[in-house]
């Protein structure tokens, strides 16, 4: 028990929630407005919606055009003010919260019109997480036990995307979709200019089947790697992202999104930035070294760093300081003998 506790709440640091929420909320827009577009006419498409379970079970109302412009120009200002505010750490429970609520309920309309995409899964986690922790700033350099749950919340989901989509291939093809066409019809479907010279080697079509049940089923091992070992993983992941997209056009957006914010470490990227600044500042005191010289050089201020000077420019002596003395008069109680010899 004590192992599990320290592989799921092992402390993360804060910088890496900050940077996670930055780049989650940046890509509600462009999935709005570009990759998954929900509009108005939608709600005219009334042979087409049949509602989720989730819908009927929370009693959701029926898409109208208004509510569908509500949820998507409501959630584009919302999620740019919280990508804004997300380096201070600032309004992140409240705006977050939100925005996983509306972000929900887009989905379910959408879906409510089509197909279930398994590449929002993690990215709905992700939105139903992140606001859970508190005081995640772009510089903090604290550790958080809220910040590890909150990532591995995410990182069982990315894995459980890859792993349970296999028994989806079983359930609906059986063994024959690593034995068949699968991925030639895939190509002849959707294929790019790349993905139809494979058409030429089916043999190599057929192998990538079975290698990605494969991965997949071994997709839970990156969830108990460490260093150099996890970043080779999520590289073979995001190659195996990248082929895809190249070959049949594509891509799971909002997963990948996932699986490299959730799996890396990409606080370093701003510790990197700030360690510069230091080096800077070295740097620019190394180009003009009589500065230093000529600043020891100066004479210091009479009667210490509160010394003041009259109009006449006399020193004047403040309030606790040592007594100010004429030029070449010794204090009281001490004679001239008594300075040390140069």
């Amino acid at each position: 028990m004590a192992a599990l506790n320290r592989w799921f709440f092992g402390p993360v640091p804060l910088a890496r929630i900050a940077i996670f929420r930055i780049a989650a909320y940046l890509f509600i827009p462009l999935d709005l407005l570009v990759l998954r577009p929900l509009g108005a006419h939608h709600a005219s498409a009334t042979a087409l919606y049949q509602p989720l379970v989730v819908a009927e079970l929370l009693h959701l109302p029926r898409p109208t055009p208004t509510l569908i412009a509500v949820v998507t120009w409501t959630l584009i200002p919302l999620a740019l003010t919280a990508a804004a505010l997300a380096p201070s750490g600032r309004w992140q429970r409240v705006l977050g919260t939100a925005i996983f609520l509306l972000y929900f309920e887009q989905l379910i309309i959408s879906f409510s019109f089509g197909k279930v995409d398994h590449d929002r899964i993690a990215y709905l986690v992700a939105l139903a997480v992140l606001p859970t922790v508190a005081g995640a700033r772009l510089r903090s350099e604290e550790t958080a036990e809220s910040a590890a749950w909150a990532l591995r919340c995410v990182q069982i989901a990315v894995v459980a995307t890859y792993f349970l989509s296999v028994f989806a291939k079983l359930r609906f093809g059986g063994i024959e979709w690593v034995n068949s066409a699968t991925l030639v019809r895939a190509v002849m479907r959707r294929g790019t200019g790349v993905g139809r010279l494979l058409l030429d080697y089916p043999w190599m079509l057929h192998w990538a089947q079975w290698g990605i049940v494969i991965m997949e089923l071994g997709s839970p091992v990156i969830l108990f790697l460490r260093g150099r070992w996890r970043y080779v993983a999520v590289g073979v992941l995001a190659a195996f992202h990248l082929t895809v997209y190249v070959v049949i056009s594509i891509m799971f957006w909002p997963h990948v999104l996932c699986l490299l914010f959730a799996f890396l470490p990409t606080e370093r990227l701003v510790r990197r930035d700030a360690e510069k600044a230091p080096h800077a500042v070295a740097e620019t005191a190394d180009a003009t070294p009589g500065a230093e010289a000529a600043e020891s050089a100066a004479p210091a201020p009479v009667g210490g760093q509160g010394a003041r000077r009259s109009a006449a420019g006399e020193a004047v002596p403040v309030g606790g300081d040592e007594p100010v003395h004429a030029v070449g008069q010794p204090p009281e109680g001490r004679n001239a003998q008594d300075e040390p010899q140069r």
